[in-house]
């Protein structure tokens, strides 16, 4: 009824001037209504779509498994004394058929999902729903009784078994390699990321031997081969964007980009240092030697 006033309306308007029409509120109105009645539609016709096809899913399912049960069936009489073949193939189609159970079940899921959003238009679907849990149900039983035959009768043969321990130690050992990449993996990371800073006095660091003594005509060394590590932190660049000081006045000895950094003092006049550019700032040396 409320379609029939809708197009009733919009007649009207169409004997109206265009200038009129246009300009009017009502026909604002009506046009607001059209263009959300058709949003409507199409998202009624989006989920109709999409539960239609969840569920011709679920009856191929169902469809294949019947199949697959019938052939099993028949592959069951005599099957005591036949060949490794024949024991294979039913090995075979028991596990295709648990497979499409489980994506059965999955799909049901998602039905359910779907019903939750149609509010009081669910009601068939619900319905729909209980019937295929029910089904659901009675195939596990059946599965259940099938796979009682399946040991009774002994198929698991020693080929398939082979082969499943096989495959099963193959994949153990490709886990261990995927794992055992990314141990390396992570471990190189680690070592490309790691860097080291210190701050200390001059003493310290001439102690420790990061520095050499110098004199009148021999430069002071930076870093030798002999300096103790132990004075150093060790940080993760990535992680690290400032580094504090403690101290009012500092000297950067080890080399790194003048662009790279900025030293900065905080309220109490003590000075940190904060790297702009992580790569670019630890790009020359690894090791940041400060002294205070």
């Amino acid at each position: 009824m409320k379609t029939i006033k809708f197009y009733a309306v919009i007649a009207a308007l169409v004997f109206l001037t265009p200038s009129c029409v246009e300009n009017s509120g009502k026909y604002k109105a009506v046009v607001a209504q059209r263009d959300s009645l058709a949003m409507v539609k199409q998202t009624l016709d989006s989920s109709y779509s999409q539960t239609l096809g969840v569920l011709n899913d679920i009856e191929a399912g169902f469809s294949e498994i019947n199949k697959n049960e019938k052939q099993m069936q028949v592959n069951l009489k005599g099957v005591e004394g036949s060949t490794a073949s024949k024991r294979e193939i039913i090995a075979a189609q028991m596990k295709a058929i648990k497979e499409t159970m489980e994506q059965n079940r999955a799909k049901i899921v998602e039905l359910q999902h779907l019903a939750t959003k149609k509010g009081k238009a669910n009601a068939l679907l619900t319905e729909t729903i209980k019937r295929l849990q029910a089904e659901m149900e009675e195939k596990d039983i059946r599965i259940k009784s099938l796979q009682d035959e399946l040991d009774q009768k002994n198929i698991k043969i020693t080929e398939l078994s082979s082969t499943v321990d096989a495959q099963g130690k193959s994949i153990a050992e490709q886990q261990s390699a995927i794992e055992q990449q990314k141990s390396t993996i992570k471990g190189q990371d680690a070592s490309i990321n790691t860097v080291w800073y210190c701050v200390a006095t001059s003493k310290k660091l001439k102690e420790a031997k990061v520095i050499s003594a110098g004199g009148l005509f021999k430069s002071r060394k930076v870093l030798s081969t002999e300096f103790d590590n132990s004075v150093f932190t060790q940080i993760d660049l990535r992680n690290v964007s400032s580094i504090p000081t403690n101290s009012k006045s500092v000297k950067i000895l080890s080399l790194h980009p003048q662009n790279s950094y900025k030293l900065v003092p905080g309220d109490d006049k003590k000075v940190s240092i904060e790297i702009l550019n992580p790569s670019k700032f630890w790009s020359v040396s690894k090791y940041l030697v400060v002294q205070i």
